[in-house]
């Protein structure tokens, strides 16, 4: 490992919403670096004018925000163009590249006749040696055999030669992707890149214009891409969305987090809730697997239900005030205690925090649902009619500030294991929530309160 000081970097381009990989990426990136009381570097790189947005800049930087990536410094490349102009006029100076000016059809048709002899893609110029200034910028190609070691890929060996001569910039003041890169890493004290593996390609190239400015290799470490459940590219019909669709559907961040650092890296055993804090603490770039990370939103959900669980009530409350109507959230601060009953019947149910709306909807108006819900199984109206008069009968004898969870469990329970449990009790919860998964009827009957549940229980009887 160098002995200089760790810097990272994370370099986003603004075409688009921040989606896993690149998450992922300034995760890791943020990790070694804070592990090693280094500094974490955000770089938009945002040349191509055309493409680059300034919302999805904004984009980046919520999202960064929200996983808690802190950085130190902040670049824009549309801001540093003076500086690849200076790097670009030293290699043309130096006679290490040179203006091309074979078109874009002739670069078309060379690039088709290769494919079709089954040879590398690549250009190598004949008018290199020319004292013209028109077209774009070339690093002279080189024989030579490029070798690095990757920190999870160990020795990698490319052939130069089959790179040509490679494209740098489309004038001197408009630097191409690879040249900008080797720049910006230089200037900014890049000690170590970690990035994703569909990048190893691009590594000898950047070997190249590092050899040909002469400066530093910065130590590269390829991570795993991450992959759908069949292996594939991921896509949207996986479950991939952007960051910020995340955080608005109702993940935690915390848990988020958690789940991208278990995809393609292990702790060394089968811990899978591991903490910010204790990541930092053990985290090992040598534990990252070769083979693709599995995306699985199965278990997204499954870290999220788990700190759900975990986290307090008041907590919760805080969390999933933002995903209730203006009208519940001023109910819920309004009589905190009936707030608070619902958020411990429902929280052990929830995945995401906007489940919350569709789960307590029936705490704050009154369900509308079809008569034959009311029905369980095999079951006939009539006998459902009949399950409904007992138990609003039932309940009805019971005193209105002894109406709990317990005394009404107690009274329904008898005639329920009489009956039929699914008989009885799927009536009695369906008239109460209009829902054919909720919780038990005995809790929702108590934060509802006495006169909320008889209401229920006649509205019931009446549609059936």
């Amino acid at each position: 490992m160098n002995k200089k000081k760790i810097r990272t970097r994370i370099a986003p381009s603004p075409t688009g919403p921040m989606h896993v990989g690149t998450a992922r990426a300034a995760l890791f990136n943020h990790i070694f670096a804070r592990q090693h009381k280094g500094d974490f570097i955000l770089r938009i790189e945002d040349t191509d004018e055309q493409r680059s947005d300034p919302r999805f800049e904004k984009d980046i930087l919520n999202s960064l925000e929200w996983l808690k990536i802190d950085y130190d410094e902040f670049y824009k490349q549309s801001e540093r163009t003076e500086i690849y102009k200076k790097y670009l006029t030293k290699l043309l100076e130096q006679e290490k590249a040179f203006f091309c000016r074979h078109s874009k059809e002739e670069l078309a048709e060379e690039k088709k006749k290769q494919m079709k002899n089954k040879e590398a893609p690549r250009h190598v110029c004949e008018h290199k040696q020319e004292a013209d200034t028109t077209g774009i910028i070339r690093l002279k190609g080189s024989d030579k055999k490029i070798k690095f070691k990757d920190l999870i890929r160990g020795e990698i060996e490319y052939n130069g030669a089959l790179l040509g001569d490679m494209a740098i910039a489309k004038d001197e003041e408009t630097p191409l992707y690879n040249f900008a890169v080797v720049v910006d890493d230089y200037e900014m004290e890049i000690s170590h890149v970690i990035r994703g593996e569909d990048h190893i390609p691009n590594t000898p190239k950047q070997i190249l214009i590092q050899e040909a400015l002469d400066i530093e290799t910065p130590v590269y470490a390829h991570i795993p891409l991450t992959l759908a459940p069949d292996r594939s590219k991921m896509s949207k019909r996986h479950g991939a969305t952007s960051i910020s669709e995340y955080k608005k559907t109702g993940y935690l961040p915390e848990a988020f987090v958690n789940f991208l650092a278990l995809l393609g890296w292990n702790p060394g055993n089968n811990k899978e809730i591991i903490s910010r804090e204790e990541l930092l603490k053990i985290f090992d770039i040598d534990r990252f697997q070769k083979g693709g990370a599995i995306f699985n939103i199965d278990k997204l959900d499954w870290f999220n239900r788990e700190y759900i669980k975990k986290m307090s009530i008041q907590e919760l409350s805080k969390r999933v005030l933002a995903f209730v109507p203006d009208s519940w959230r001023k109910k819920a601060e309004k009589k905190p205690e009936y707030w608070t009953k619902i958020l411990k019947l429902e929280k052990e149910r929830l995945t995401k925090l906007s489940d919350i709306r569709d789960y307590t909807e029936f705490f704050f108006k009154k369900p509308v649902y079809p008569k034959d819900l009311l029905v369980w199984k095999d079951e006939t109206p009539a006998n459902t009619k009949q399950h409904l008069d007992k138990i609003l009968n039932l309940l009805s004898s019971l005193e209105t500030e002894d109406f709990t969870q317990e005394s009404v469990k107690k009274s329904v329970w008898n005639y329920a294991e009489k009956q039929g449990r699914g008989n009885v009790l799927w009536p009695f919860r369906v008239s109460l929530t209009g829902l054919a998964k909720s919780p038990e009827p005995f809790g929702v009957s108590e934060i509802l309160g006495k006169e909320e549940t008889i209401k229920r229980l006649k509205y019931a009887l009446e549609i059936i």
